[in-house]
């Protein structure tokens, strides 16, 4: 499902990724862990066009992302191509990044209405739908400011989901939580592994990177370190900076 070989990005002189090579196959969960500043975020980013790589290739689902090739050159797509790619990929950040002046029904049919133009009624039903399968039925006329973190977030994977994705991308979700909050976010991420869901999640809950992870990647200094099952990584790590990197946060 995903593809990234030797994928390189600079901001001015900082180089944030260094060749990163990973392969991410269809239903599979791969946690992405390590320190801040190491590019895992800025990697999630590169998978649906939100930053342009600077080298190297990316792709989901056997296409290029953002871009075409023509012989041995590469063209970067038109934006409204790209707009139509990156809505095949779900992502849910730090931040909920919500609408605030729409309910929480209209957050979510949102996406299917103004970019796949899908009729209001079929919006609306998945909508419901999705917003009882987060444990939310009863917020669908609330407003995000009426919700609390841990709902707002909830609220967020559903809209990520109302478009249908064939990717889904999980920035730190639980980070900006309050820790009583964080059980029924990574409940719901919990079912749509279990469902099949292909899923790319920066965390730092490494509990539920041992139980729902199928890959654990460390990343520091914008490569990739170390990567195997997570149960025998957290266990037994084999590279000293990821020994060191694990002593702190278990």
């Amino acid at each position: 499902m995903v593809r990234a070989t030797q994928v390189h990005k600079s901001f001015g002189r900082l180089d944030v990724l260094r060749g990163i090579d990973l392969v991410v196959n269809p239903g599979e969960v791969l946690c992405l862990i390590g320190p801040s500043g190491s590019g895992k975020s800025t990697f999630l980013r590169c998978i649906n066009h939100l930053e342009k790589i600077d080298g190297g290739e990316l792709a989901v689902d056997g296409e290029l992302v953002g871009y075409r090739r023509s012989g041995d050159r590469l063209y970067e797509l038109k934006d409204r191509e790209v707009c139509g790619k990156r809505a095949e990929i779900g992502m849910v950040f730090q931040r909920f990044n919500l609408f605030p002046h729409m309910s929480v029904l209209d957050n979510v049919m949102a996406g299917p209405v103004r970019v796949k133009r899908e009729s209001s009624s079929t919006a609306r039903d998945r909508a419901v739908r999705l917003l009882e399968r987060v444990g939310l039925a009863d917020k669908v006329k609330s407003y995000p400011n009426q919700l609390s973190g841990g709902q707002q977030q909830r609220v967020a994977i559903a809209r990520a989901l109302a478009m249908e994705p064939k990717l889904m991308l999980f920035d730190e979700p639980t980070s900006a939580l309050d820790p009583e909050l964080v059980g029924d976010v990574l409940d719901v991420m919990r079912g749509l592994a279990e469902e099949g869901m292909t899923m790319i999640v920066v965390t730092h809950e490494m509990g539920f990177a041992r139980e729902v992870g199928d890959t654990l990647v460390f990343m520091d200094g914008g490569v990739v370190v170390e990567s195997g099952d997570p149960r025998a990584v957290l266990t037994a790590p084999q590279h000293e900076r990821t020994k060191s990197f694990l002593s702190k946060v278990l």
